[in-house]
């Protein structure tokens, strides 16, 4: 039997989805959700081979919801905004169901499925680097079995960490499986400058710049933290802060 998840925060919505799929005998409905939390849980618990995805709920939205898996199954988007469709696509979604849609557009999506599953596609890897329209200014980090939102204007620093960064803030470090240029494009860069090949900084933290070696300073940051800031780092902060 194929397991399926439906995750979207609108009743009416997940029971559209709910009775297009009992036309199909080989798939069962094992978990409804109404927000991204909920599916998280529910996608660890019953490792689903299919979702159905809304973007936009409460608490978290689709793609963020998405990140926060080890593994992802195969995702069905539906929803009523058709600004995230190419996102979805860049992100290997199988579907992407514009709100209302009927039972042969819906039949359609499944047999788009059934022809994918035969050759599986490594979604996570993807959606690590898809920077969606509209990006909520928040990091989302999955900590054990609890799942904690950074403020973007929580971030005092950020440090390169291999296939991931740091995040630092004043409740502690936090590590993302994210690139450091995804936060140089995603970040405000009237506040955040990219410093240094591996560190992204606030500059409203900055206290003092001090000579470190031939070419390069350090920044003394307001919670004592030591930056250090490249030659092409300097030229960048010192636009930024008009000096």
């Amino acid at each position: 039997m194929i397991k399926v998840i439906i995750i979207d925060d609108e009743p009416l919505a997940r029971s559209l989805v709910a009775e297009c799929l009992a036309a199909h005998d080989d798939m069962q409905v094992v978990a409804e959700c109404g927000d991204g939390f909920e599916g998280v849980k529910a996608i660890t618990q019953h490792q689903p081979d299919l979702i159905f995805l809304d973007v936009q709920m409460p608490k978290i939205n689709g793609f963020e919801m998405l990140e926060l898996l080890d593994k992802s199954p195969a995702v069905i988007f539906t929803t009523a905004f058709d600004e995230y469709a190419i996102k979805a696509f860049d992100i290997a979604a199988i579907d992407y169901l514009l709100k209302p849609f009927n039972r042969e557009r819906f039949d359609k999506a499944i047999q788009k499925w059934r022809d994918a599953a035969k050759t599986p596609t490594d979604i996570p890897q993807v959606i690590a680097e898809t920077i969606p329209e509209h990006q909520p200014q928040r990091v989302v980090i999955k900590l054990n079995n609890k799942i904690k939102i950074i403020p973007f204007t929580d971030i005092i620093y950020i440090e390169a960490a291999e296939d991931y960064v740091m995040i630092h803030t004043a409740e502690g470090r936090f590590m993302k499986h994210k690139t450091m240029a995804f936060f140089e494009q995603t970040l405000d860069k009237d506040r955040f400058v990219r410093c240094h090949r591996s560190y992204i900084v606030d500059v409203q933290q900055i206290v003092r710049l001090e000579a470190y070696e031939k070419d390069s300073q350090i920044a003394i940051l307001r919670s004592g933290a030591k930056v250090p800031v490249s030659k092409t780092g300097y030229m960048r902060l010192k636009t930024i802060l008009g000096v």
